[in-house]
């Protein structure tokens, strides 16, 4: 399949595209290469979106990286350094959002503008893990003491209390 390359690129965009090929030939220098010339620009971008050193740096290689990885797909429709800078700042963006995202917990207080500490009860219909395990003690220790009744009492108990059948349904039996 040909490649069609935009007769408006430069001649840096021509050269990066020929380290594209190299680099996607599997050239370690190539990549190299790509990375030396658009290092200090990336960063410096990413410095200016964050105003972190070591996020902007952190960042600046997750942008080679993804760069790198989808580099087969780059076509020289556009120069290299477009393409790259949109990943880059894409990356950026998606960080940004979520930094900002604030988790709160609902086991801890917070505070809300006026100074004052608010926290979040939550009711639950569900029984709370303590409350379970004694259910069950009672439930394990009930069947032990209904075990030892009488068979026509034992009978009784068990459909009214542990099949939960009504009294009518009970004496229909």
């Amino acid at each position: 399949m040909e490649v069609k390359i935009n007769k408006n690129l430069s001649q840096r965009a021509l050269e990066d595209y020929e380290f594209v090929k190299k680099a996607v030939a599997g050239d370690q220098k190539a990549y190299a290469e790509l990375m030396e010339r658009y290092r200090t620009s990336i960063y410096h971008m990413m410095l200016k979106m964050v105003n972190n050193r070591e996020d902007a740096d952190d960042l600046t290689l997750e942008a080679f990286g993804k760069a790198f990885n989808k580099l087969s797909t780059y076509a020289p429709k556009y120069a290299f350094s477009t393409w790259l800078f949109k990943i880059a700042s894409n990356n950026c963006i998606d960080f940004i959002r979520k930094k900002r995202i604030k988790v709160t917990s609902m086991d801890s207080a917070y505070t809300n503008s006026d100074g004052e500490s608010v926290s979040i009860d939550v009711e639950s219909s569900e029984r709370d893990p303590e409350e379970v395990a004694i259910h069950m003690e009672k439930v394990k220790t009930m069947r032990e003491v209904v075990k030892t009744l009488k068979p026509r009492y034992r009978d009784l108990i068990e459909k009214r209390y542990f099949q939960e059948l009504s009294y009518e349904e009970i004496a229909q039996d």
